[in-house]
This record gives C-alpha cells, sequence and structure tokens, in this order.
C-alpha cells in the first residue's frame, strides 16, 4: 500500500505563465492552474519527493507534507531543482539530514550550485540556519535498495540534459521526466505490471527534447499500467482537451492529485 501525489503538473513557465497567461487552457477549470513539476511518493514505508520545484514550500503545506526520507532528483533546471532550499522546514521538523538522490553528473551540479546545504559526514547540522542535505550517487540500471525501497535509475534519452527516470520495486511505481525517448534497456527492470506510471507532456505534439502525446501514448500501451498520469504540462495543454484523447487507464494529472497505491 501506497500513495502518490501529483504536488505539481506544470512545465518550467507554470500555468497561467506570465509570457502566455493562460495560452490553450481553459482559464476557468482549476484543473488548468499549474505550479511546476513535482511528486511525492509513499511506498514500501519510504517518503520521497521527486525533484524540489520552485514552489516546493506552497506544494508541501497545500498537501500537508512535512515528512521527507529522500529526494529523488531527475534532472538539473531550475523547475525541478530550485525549490531545494524549501527542505529546510522538513529538516527543521525533523532535526535530521534528508537523503538526495542524483546521478553522478547531476549530483556534481546540485553540489556547485547549492554547496552550503550539503551534509557530508561529520557536518554539524542546525536547520534553524541552513537545510541539511545528505548525498547520494547511483549508476544507471544499478538497482540499490532505500530503507527497503527498490530503487533502479534509467538514463533518458534527448532531453537537452540529462535526465533520470525511477523504477521503484522492479515496477510497481515508474516515474519518467523530461524526455524523447525510454531506453530500450529499461524495460527489462519493469518487472512487474505498474500500479502508477508518471510521463511528463509539455506540449501535445512534442519538441525537440519532449515527447508528444503519441509517444506517451505508445509507452502507456507498451506497459499496460494501471493507471498513467500525464504530468508536466505547458500552457499548450488543456487539461479537458488532453483528458478527451486518453485511452481508459490513463489521465492528466493536477496540482493536488492523489492516487492510492494497492500494490
Amino acid at each position: 500500500m501506497g500513495k502518490l501525489i501529483i504536488t505539481g503538473a506544470g512545465a518550467a513557465p507554470g500555468v497561467p505563465s506570465l509570457a502566455c497567461g493562460f495560452g490553450n487552457c481553459d482559464a476557468k477549470n482549476p484543473k488548468n492552474i499549474r505550479r511546476r513539476s513535482g511528486t511525492y511518493l509513499e511506498l514500501s514505508g519510504v517518503k520521497l519527493l521527486i525533484d524540489t520545484s520552485p514552489d516546493l514550500r506552497l506544494q508541501l503545506i497545500d498537501n500537508k507534507i512535512t515528512a521527507v526520507d529522500a529526494v529523488f532528483y531527475t534532472h538539473t533546471h531550475a523547475d525541478h531543482l530550485h525549490g531545494i532550499d524549501d527542505l529546510r522546514e522538513v529538516n527543521r521538523l525533523s532535526g535530521k539530514a534528508i537523503d538526495i538522490f542524483a546521478s553522478k553528473g547531476n549530483m556534481a551540479v546540485i553540489k556547485s550550485r547549492f554547496p552550503y546545504l550539503i551534509a557530508e559526514e561529520g557536518t554539524e547540522i542546525n536547520p534553524v540556519y541552513r537545510a541539511a542535505l545528505k548525498p547520494n550517487v547511483f549508476d544507471y540500471e544499478q538497482s540499490f535498495y532505500f530503507k527497503g525501497l527498490k530503487v533502479t535509475a534509467v538514463r533518458l534519452i534527448g532531453h537537452n540534459v540529462e535526465s533520470s527516470g525511477y523504477i521503484f520495486n522492479d515496477g510497481e511505481v515508474v516515474i519518467i521526466s523530461d524526455f524523447r525517448e525510454i531506453p530500450e534497456s529499461a524495460f527489462a527492470f519493469i518487472k512487474k505490471t505498474p500500479e502508477v506510471l508518471v510521463m511528463p507532456l509539455t506540449t501535445p505534439h512534442g519538441t525537440r527534447f519532449h515527447a508528444g502525446f503519441e509517444d506517451l501514448l505508445s509507452y502507456a500501451e507498451r506497459l499496460e499500467a494501471k493507471r498513467t498520469i500525464i504530468t508536466h504540462m505547458a500552457v499548450e495543454c488543456d487539461y479537458a482537451e488532453v483528458y478527451g484523447r486518453c485511452p481508459r487507464g490513463m489521465e492528466p494529472g493536477y496540482d493536488g492529485m492523489a492516487l492510492e497505491i494497492k500494490g
């Protein structure tokens, strides 16, 4: 048993955006109001965040999230990383460091941008003054365990920076970040029918660095997930229009969307 919350269903500019307003989105539909992308996951008794968007403070407050065991980073674009300092409030509540996970390349970027947050071995933790984050580096397609939760990270193809996807408990939950393709080798690690598959759709037709709706549909059909949730939607993605294109078992996400994972 577990749960998953879409804390933010928007792409980098959010919806409405400063430049485009609501764009193609119906402003009267509250599901078209989107903060930057983020996901909260409880699985195997472990509480995780996938990324820390610039809207993290309000996302945690709105969803009453006060405890986090770890943060798994997908990539280092600002809309997925730059709310990292807001983890200090979680440190204050727990009084201890939070584990963060990233590939070697992405962790190097995190450390270079936010060196004051990193709590290396022996670092004194005082969350009154700064967040305290314990770095953990993984190798792609090398499964590991965190507090009993099995994790396999895969390197996604085609984004304009290094981007990681995560397979939890052999595919019980699969979370894909910004990508053009999922590597064929990744599918060998998805040994179960996913309870939940999360994938990003920045624009319906895709871009040079992002998959389009037909790409997502193809992966959803291949994996036959019980529920496929579309997130990371920009102003080109009206909720009702995307919903209308989805087959049964596939739907667009929205801020605060909560799913029970039966397992």
